[in-house]
């Protein structure tokens, strides 16, 4: 049995602070990959970050709130984290093992972060992880970082590469429409 994991498709990631990003469909392709999890009747994990610094848009409040269109429903498991694995500090690993649960599709925000984090984890945790690179996002890398070439601040580059690393070793990626329950 495969389970869904969206993690942080929340609120406070449209605040503008964050820059530019890519993959402005993420949202309705994670949407199409949960519409077929619940007409399945398969198991979905939403995870939400809720930042511990008060001044951060993921702060407890309307950022940490879902997203409408991937809002948790009746029976749905909504896991709180504090820290870029949704492993950490959670019960997510005892509720997939108690379920039978071995392998994980992951879709989510961003892909640098808290994506691959879980992503590279839960690997590590000896679960099959696939990942949907169209429902997933990046925010351009920090511009001011001094040791950057300018080419690699792209959102589209930082989610490429992201996904890169990932790809064959800690998952497989793939489209959310290759994707199935």
């Amino acid at each position: 049995m495969r389970a869904l994991v969206l993690i942080d498709f929340q609120r406070g990631f449209a605040d503008a602070r964050w820059g530019p990003r890519n993959n402005p469909g993420a949202e309705a392709a994670a949407a199409r990959l949960l519409a077929r999890w619940r007409a399945a009747g398969a198991p979905v994990f939403h995870i939400r970050h809720l930042s511990r610094d008060s001044s951060s848009p993921l702060a407890p409040g309307p950022g940490a709130a879902p997203i409408p269109v991937l809002a948790e429903a009746a029976g749905e498991t909504v896991i709180e984290k504090h820290v870029n694995s949704a492993f950490i500090g959670t019960d997510l690993e005892v509720q997939l093992r108690v379920t039978g649960i071995a392998s994980l599709a992951i879709a989510g925000l961003t892909t640098p972060h808290c994506v691959s984090t879980t992503v590279r984890m839960a690997a590590n945790l000896g679960f099959d992880v696939v990942v949907a690179h169209d429902a997933c996002a990046a925010f351009a890398a920090n511009a001011d970082a001094s040791w950057r070439v300018a080419s690699e601040s792209d959102a589209h580059s930082v989610h490429c590469a992201a996904l890169d690393h990932l790809h064959g070793e800690f998952a497989r990626v793939t489209s959310a429409a290759a994707i199935t329950p």
